[in-house]
């Protein structure tokens, strides 16, 4: 147990003399925690919408009135023709189009149908694809309301209907703040013990001393310990700090047992700390390990439920 308090000492003082790791370790967490959540959001708001109305009814003009109303878009343009509206979106002015035709209403209340043409601006495919699944939300609520108001309702028999009113249960105002501050701690406790723990081991390789230990005394197991040990505790102070930003700049305070989150943050850790562990021995250089831990880390994002925006994470099933 003498080498292994011995081989500690030197890990920490290691760590502690390297300026590169402390700033990977402690300054990195600081930032992303306080930046990212900022700017990776999919909440799309302002979308710029042009409307073509060739109709000039009410029934058009309280379409145009919900749909600037919903605190999703920004009326951007108003035109008569089509031309005219491309020439918003050309000049990245409008992000979407939407044409109300001549006759909108009288079609709608003889033949109980209507059609409208939206077009859709692709380059920016993410604000895109939301935008226009916003107003076909919308233009559904619309279609709804104008159905009920041409409906008429016994005065003492109403008719029964079911109406299904859904409630986020852990995110109740899908703040997706909520989302990604947890997700991206993970993230940074997954580079610290996978990333950080390869390329100190891979360091002994390539200036050497990794041979002049395999001639001491010291026992395989002293070493691997010795090791993975100061990433270990390193981890758990890094939770400990993005616990207190969370709390500080986002307002998120665990629910529950604060001594749960540390006992399964202690076993992901073992966890990915035996990932760094592998990954050291597949690697030879620091270049090396650092590919792969990359390769590794860009599926471990992909698959974590918090940033790919069709996963059961962003609708708060989680």
């Amino acid at each position: 147990m003498r080498s292994l308090r011995f081989l500690l000492q030197k890990e920490f003082r290691q760590i502690f003399r390297n300026p590169a790791i402390l700033r990977m370790m402690f300054i990195m967490p600081v930032i992303q925690l306080i930046i990212l959540p900022q700017v990776a959001d999919y909440e799309i708001r302002n979308v710029n919408i042009t409307v073509i109305d060739q109709d000039h009814t009410t029934y058009s003009r309280e379409m145009i009135r919900k749909i600037t109303s919903s605190g999703s878009f920004l009326l951007s343009g108003y035109h008569d023709n089509y031309k005219a509206a491309l020439e918003d979106v050309e000049h990245d002015r409008s992000d979407i189009i939407l044409e109300i035709p001549a006759g909108f209403e009288r079609t709608l209340v003889r033949e109980n149908e209507a059609k409208l043409f939206i077009a859709v601006n692709a380059i920016n495919g993410m604000r895109a694809n939301l935008g226009a699944a916003y107003l076909n939300t919308i233009l559904r609520d619309y279609n709804q309301e104008v159905r009920t108001q041409w409906i008429q309702f016994p005065k003492f028999d109403e008719i029964p209907r079911v109406e299904v009113i859904p409630r986020n249960w852990y995110n109740l105002h899908m703040n997706y703040k909520l989302f990604m501050v947890p997700g991206i701690l993970v993230v940074l406790l997954t580079m610290i013990g996978a990333f950080l723990t390869a390329l100190n081991i891979v360091k002994e390789k390539e200036v050497g001393t990794i041979e002049q230990i395999n001639v001491t005394p010291i026992r395989k197991h002293h070493f691997i310990l010795g090791k993975l040990i100061p990433f270990w505790v390193m981890g758990m102070i890094v939770l400990t700090l993005g616990l207190i930003i969370s709390r500080i700049f986002y307002g998120i305070i665990p629910v529950g047992n604060i001594g749960l989150i540390y006992l399964f943050a202690s076993v992901f850790l073992l966890a990915v700390l035996g990932l760094g562990l592998l990954i050291s021995t597949i690697a030879q250089t620091q270049q090396q390990a650092m590919l792969i831990a990359f390769f590794l880390m860009m599926i471990f994002i992909l698959m974590g439920d918090c940033i790919l925006p069709s996963t059961a994470c962003q609708n708060g099933h989680k």
